[in-house]
């Protein structure tokens, strides 16, 4: 990090941790030159990065300021209780009737499950991919076949390797997205009938996979801040034959809540000891507001139980469909499932990204993106003190593009959900989050788009329908 970016992150910190608390005075810039011994184009720098990240203000004649003077962001909504019962699962035709209807260009992606793709750096990609596409070797489409080619997997092991976790090459599998490796690790440890641990609220897509392979979901607790429930999940252990465990573990999807790492390691060590593998889902583990990345649950397995699986979608490619599994004990296995099923993820995007990850613009890029989300994210919340109604509670993620909406008891977002399709507006109604069904008063909102009037007009829209329902 520059200069200025390191006194700029040393603020933020102290912004998000509360230490800071909204309308409050910054030191002035001759003291930020004292203080840190720069410059004063240092230290403007760091302000105006603060400045476009949304966490401070500008006042004229009067200095800087916490942004959000006069706000006070509603409460963080209750843990999640759901039935402590293993059942099968039917709720796909529930998410596709809901997500059916955000495909559209019109609709404001409120209820989408990507980042904007205005946030990647796709003029560049098409590069890398134009000019490395036309020396492929074609020996090299046979041979990148899985585990996938050779350059990428060792870009993602350096990856592994910057965050002091390294990983073999030779071991990591490439895959269509992160949901491939998902599902294929879902299919290599457990069988129909098996039961399988999941987060409430959580992931639809866990629930599907559960769902197609005729297996019953267990759904566990998650705290809207500290993430799975480690002492449900113990309990839950111990009544019922768990055969394996899906999880995210950072800025988990749908509440953006995170373990800190002594939970990530407790978590491990549990099902170490009653031997459960897990599937661990890490696709917004880079997105991190902050100086340092979250460790996933992967850099505690001494076991190999841990199947690490994430992507480039969420942070880079969308459309390339790029994903890898780190899969521990369990490559073989993931390895001939995925010969038996898709066989190989596109071997030009593969190399492709490659090539980009090989120029290191991508830790520049998603720097940027980090940013972008940070500032967008304050957008959102102010806008939700402005337009929402009194008794609402909101999530406070740390990282990722999703927070989660809690209503009182007697609301319905299903209801809300086709009231703002039918203004142009989407959103993730709860209930598609659950095994059971259950949040029908909460929702998910994605802040993964950069703010403008239109969106500014959407919340409003947004906050009087909710009132009105």
């Amino acid at each position: 990090m520059k200069r200025y970016e390191d006194i700029a992150e040393l603020i933020a910190a102290d912004i998000r941790s509360g230490r800071l608390a909204p309308g409050t005075r910054l030191p002035s810039i001759r003291k930020v030159m004292a203080q840190h011994r720069v410059s004063p184009s240092t230290a403007f720098q760091a302000y105006y990065l603060l400045e476009k990240r949304g966490l401070v203000r500008a006042r004229e004649r009067s200095g800087y300021f916490v942004a959000g003077a006069g706000q006070t962001l509603p409460p963080e909504p209750a843990a999640s209780l759901p039935p402590q019962v293993s059942a099968p699962v039917d709720i796909s035709e529930l998410v596709f009737s809901v997500l059916g209807a955000v495909q559209h260009r019109n609709i404001l992606p409120l209820g989408s499950a990507f980042p904007s793709p205005k946030l990647f750096p796709l003029p560049r990609l098409a590069k890398s991919l134009a000019s490395t596409a036309r020396f492929i070797d074609p020996w090299d489409t046979v041979a990148s076949l899985p585990p996938g080619n050779t350059g990428l997997r060792q870009q993602i092991a350096l990856r592994y390797l910057g965050m002091g976790m390294p990983q073999a090459p030779e071991n990591i599998i490439v895959t269509n997205g992160a949901l491939e490796a998902l599902n294929l690790c879902l299919a290599a440890v457990a069988q129909p009938g098996d039961v399988i641990a999941i987060e409430s609220p959580g992931f639809y897509a866990a629930t599907q996979a559960i769902e197609r392979l005729g297996m019953q979901a267990l759904e566990i607790p998650v705290h809207p801040k500290n993430g799975l429930d480690l002492d449900a999940l113990a309990a839950a252990l111990e009544r019922h034959p768990v055969r394996a465990c899906w999880f995210m573990t950072s800025f988990q999807n749908p509440m953006g809540a995170s373990m800190d790492e002594a939970r990530k390691q407790a978590l491990v060590a549990l099902l170490a000891r009653h031997q459960i593998p897990l599937i661990e889902d890490d696709v917004y583990g880079e997105l991190y507001f902050g100086k340092h990345p979250p460790l996933p649950a992967k850099a505690f397995d001494t076991q190999g139980l841990v199947m690490h699986c994430s992507s480039f979608s969420k942070t880079l490619a969308p459309g390339y469909r790029i994903g890898w599994v780190s899969p521990g004990r369990f490559g073989q296995r993931i390895e001939r499932l995925k010969l038996m099923t898709t066989l190989s993820a596109s071997v030009p995007a593969q190399v492709a990204i490659a090539d980009y990850l090989q120029t290191g613009a991508y830790d520049k890029h998603l720097r940027k993106l980090r940013h972008a989300l940070e500032s967008q994210l304050a957008c959102m919340n102010r806008a939700l003190v402005e337009h929402f109604p009194a008794g609402v509670r909101v999530s406070r993620p740390s990282g990722g593009y999703f927070l989660w909406v809690e209503f009182p008891d007697d609301f319905d977002t299903l209801d809300l959900h086709r009231r703002a399709i039918e203004q142009g507006i989407s959103l993730a109604p709860g209930p598609i989050f659950s095994a059971s069904r259950r949040f029908r008063n909460c929702l998910r909102l994605n802040y993964g788009s950069p703010w403008s009037e239109d969106f500014e007009q959407g919340m409003a829209l947004l906050g009087r329908l909710a009132s009105s329902g």
